[in-house]
């Protein structure tokens, strides 16, 4: 998704205000210029209230308050810079705000909650959000700002050393000799993405990378698999990038892919792997070939697995800890399945208590502590928290030494149409679960270079 499109300079300003409401109808003034029609003081109130009734704090300095409007385009964005700062009381404590930016989205807009995690993840980059306050003149934060949203950056280029040409005309060579239908590049492998890439001789190549990244080639439109946060080992990522794919629709349960990849930030290449998918995921897949179940949207699966992948190596508080995420069929699931505790996502409005909500994520990963399983909508919105899962006479077959929690996430893939993701507390191990079979995700006790 290209926002650097929603982006107009004169909506890029150095703010004069000191307090909150002030700056907001700064923003929404240089919105209205060409926008007249924009309900300015009313929006400022909208945009007030859900900035008192959740966090719109990114850290950094930045928040991102942001709401539906009746707008005649999809998206509407204004930023202002406070060199001062701005006093900012959330349920986080007192924070100084440098920068502020406005995000509305159209009331009927389908992906508003994809952008606004886009958006969310730019601005939480430390970098990127330092570069900005250091500009000296507003010009120059107007021009670093409209870079980064266009991914402007950098390039270094793919060093033609000995080893990887080697890898790649063997890359090639295994590709076409084994029928691959598509090449895997880690793009991380490489600092600041591709001047150019190879060529596979027609064989259609896809990106890995763990960056937001739209066309990581100068030039080139090549797919990429945004694996966030997931495990540094690369088989795990592979695994997980392979799993998305499907998801998505960009591979065939058919397929065998060919992968490249390299130590991160190494530049070279030094690894290669052919998978078949039909023999790696057969054992997950529907009669159809899916991987998902026909109610489960590919990125409410992938920001679940982000955010239990995060809490791995984040754990909470300096302690591991284990949770249990089911999505999917939530009708069926939650016949199966009592509160431990009261609910404390009802009463909120679905987008947001949404999990590709940015700001739920916080959220989330402090509830996660309670005992229980999230129940999560195939859609993303999250049902109900601390739910104790109960599934009548199901046949075990699970690998001795896994718990209580492993259990229930196998019973209710194999009972309902659901996937369930599991966080071992003790291992720190991502697993998920599809239709009774377990999928490792993250494998903290294997080791491996691959």
């Amino acid at each position: 998704m290209m926002l650097d499109r929603y982006i107009s300079q004169n909506r890029v300003i150095d703010l004069e205000g000191n307090d909150l409401e002030s700056v907001l109808l700064e923003l929404l003034n240089a919105i209205a210029t060409r926008q007249p029609r924009l309900e300015k003081r009313i929006l400022s109130k909208q945009l007030l209230q859900r900035g008192n009734a959740m966090t719109i704090y990114l850290g950094n300095g930045v928040i991102l308050p942001h709401t539906r409007a009746p707008i005649p385009s999809r998206f509407l964005f204004a930023v202002g810079r406070s060199r001062e700062g701005i006093d900012y009381n959330d349920f986080l404590g007192r924070q100084k705000i440098h920068l502020v930016f406005v995000f509305l989205g159209s009331e009927g807009e389908k992906h508003y909650l994809q952008a606004l995690a886009s958006v969310a993840h730019i601005f939480r980059d430390a970098g990127f959000v330092h570069g900005l306050l250091g500009a000296p003149e507003p010009e120059e934060f107007r021009e670093r700002l409209l870079a980064g949203f266009s991914r402007v950056q950098a390039k270094s280029g793919i060093r033609q050393n000995k080893i990887n040409r080697l890898i790649f005309r063997q890359a090639r060579r295994v590709a076409r000799e084994a029928g691959a239908a598509s090449i895997l590049l880690f793009a991380d492998t490489f600092i600041g993405g591709f001047d150019e890439l190879p060529h596979f001789d027609g064989i259609p190549m896809v990106l890995i990378s763990s960056n937001l990244l739209e066309n990581t080639a100068a030039g080139m439109d090549v797919p990429t698999l945004h694996i966030q946060a997931f495990s540094n080992k690369r088989f795990a990522q592979l695994r997980s990038a392979v799993l998305i794919g499907l998801g998505r629709g960009m591979f065939k349960f058919s397929d065998r892919i060919c992968c490249v990849g390299g130590i991160a930030e190494s530049n070279q290449f030094d690894s290669m792997v052919m998978i078949d998918i039909r023999r790696e995921f057969k054992s997950v897949l529907s009669d159809k070939g899916r991987i998902l179940p026909g109610n489960v949207k590919p990125e409410v699966l992938e920001r679940v697995l982000a955010i239990a992948t995060e809490l791995t190596v984040e754990g909470r508080e300096g302690q591991r800890i284990g949770t249990l995420f089911v999505v999917g069929d939530s009708e069926m699931v939650e016949t199966m399945t009592k509160p431990m505790v009261l609910n404390p996502f009802h009463g909120y409005k679905n987008e947001d208590r949404n999990i590709l909500n940015p700001f739920m994520d916080e959220t989330i990963k402090e509830f996660s502590q309670v005992d229980g399983a999230f129940i999560i909508r195939g859609d993303g919105v999250i049902l109900s928290a601390g739910r104790l899962i109960h599934v009548p006479e199901y046949e075990h077959k699970l690998p001795s030494g896994l718990g209580s929690r492993h259990a229930a996430a196998y019973a209710i893939s194999q009972a309902t149409k659901c996937i369930s993701v599991v966080l071992s507390c003790s291992t720190g191990n991502v697993t998920l679960f599809r239709k009774g079979v377990m999928l490792p995700i993250i494998e903290n006790t294997v080791s491996g270079s691959f």
